[in-house]
């Protein structure tokens, strides 16, 4: 079990898990997760932390065959400037490994920015809190899972 995995279980949310083998030479964590369970890469989402200039750290989770736009995230989180997180900054703050930080069951509560697209499916799927786990759950169970809310961002 993952903190993700516990934090909807808690919350009795609705969610189904899904396990495939992680190849560490894979060159994208997504795009591996959307090859090994068959579905759209535009239904796998990647969580990306970033840090506004006030030293803050947010969260996006954009589908994992766009890319982050910074600027659009920034004005999401109502700040001037954002940029990447430093790598061992998001693992001490979310508890979570990179390729496998889930936007759910963090150990600290981070804002959250969903992309808009994530409404058009009735499921999505998020990293489930380590690398070759995948949690399927509707866009609106992860907004009430993170506290999130839905903007654009690529």
């Amino acid at each position: 079990m993952t903190p993700a995995i516990n934090s909807l279980q808690k919350a009795r949310a609705e969610f189904r898990l899904h396990q495939y083998q992680h190849d560490a030479g894979h060159p994208s964590f997504g795009l591996e997760a959307a090859e090994k369970l068959a579905v759209t890469p535009e239904r796998v989402f990647k969580t990306l932390v970033a840090e506004t200039e006030k030293g803050q750290l947010v969260v996006a989770v954009v589908p994992v065959n766009q890319q982050l736009n910074l600027k659009q995230l920034a004005k999401a989180a109502t700040c001037k400037k954002a940029e990447m997180a430093k790598p061992d900054k998001v693992q001490r703050t979310t508890g979570y490994v990179l390729g496998g930080v889930s936007p759910i069951g963090q150990k600290k509560a981070l804002a959250t920015f969903v992309h808009v697209s994530a409404r058009e499916y009735t499921s999505i799927f998020v990293s489930g809190g380590r690398r070759g786990l995948e949690i399927e759950l509707s866009p609106d169970t992860l907004l009430s899972a993170t506290g999130g809310c839905f903007a654009e961002l690529v």
